[in-house]
Parts: C-alpha cells; structure tokens; sequence
C-alpha cells in the first residue's frame, strides 16, 4: 500500500465512552441483548437496542485491533441498562475525536481510498478506530492493552 497524501488531524472532542470487555463474543452479543431489552420500553428504544447489538456482532466478528467502544450520550435510552453494561465489566474511557483533512482536492472514490490508507498508517501508530463513512476517528488512550 502506497503512502497517503497530505493530511493533517484536527482534534474535535473528548467523549466519555463505555467499551466492551476484552472477552467476548457472538454469544455474548445474545445474552446482552436479552439483559438490555427489558430496558428498552418504546419501539424507538427498541430500534436503538438493536442498532447497538448489530454493531456489536459486525465488531466482533471483524475481529478489529480498537476495542468496542461507543459515547455514553448514545446509550442514553439504556437508562438503568447502563449500570448492568457496568457490572458485565463493560469500561467509561476517555475517547479523542480527531478528524482528517486532506491538503488535496479528490473525487469521492480516491478520498476515500486516501482515509483507509491514513487509517492503516494510524492504525501502526496508536489504537484508533476510524468511524465508518466519515473522515472522523476515534483515538483510544494509549494505556488500553492493543486488540
């Protein structure tokens, strides 16, 4: 892979939020969602649960190097779920929000190609997770043990 062009990384803001324990699986994925669900008391929450486990299998079996991870203010609608995602060990870490800027003008196919290739150099440098369909990512601290 060639190296990317010019880019420059501009922090957007820190996050609080909740990741996944280290052991997991699909299985796991499955009981959570019977743990949560007697949270979820509207069609909208309902909707929202299954949006956060879908993440969850897609993470687990992409068997990526960042950890799991999403901001607390997204899991809101868990309300009281919230402290059993804490009691299953589930971490509150401070997360940086950076975005990428490139200093060339590209079409949509190639800027694209050029934020996979910044997001494999990043990934060599730090523990980060690029968040799809975006230029923004997110950087995990660097005393987390690598994926």
């Amino acid at each position: 892979m060639s190296l990317p062009t010019r880019f420059q990384l501009s922090f957007i803001k820190q996050e609080q939020h909740l990741m996944l324990p280290r052991t997991s699986s699909i299985i796991l994925t499955q009981n959570l969602y019977d743990i949560l669900f007697q949270y979820v008391i509207t069609p909208e929450k309902e909707e929202k649960l299954n949006y956060f486990i879908n993440l969850l299998e897609t993470h687990i079996k992409s068997k990526a190097q960042a950890p799991f991870s999403m901001p607390l203010s997204e899991l809101d609608f868990l309300d009281e779920g919230l402290e059993e995602l804490r009691l299953l060990n589930w971490a509150e870490i401070p997360v940086a929000v950076f975005q990428i800027s490139l200093d060339a003008c590209l079409d949509k196919e190639s800027y694209d190609d050029e934020i996979d290739k910044i997001c494999a150099l990043l990934e060599n440098l730090m523990i980060i997770k690029h968040y799809k369909n975006s230029d923004l990512v997110y950087v995990y601290p660097a005393d987390l043990v690598r994926y």
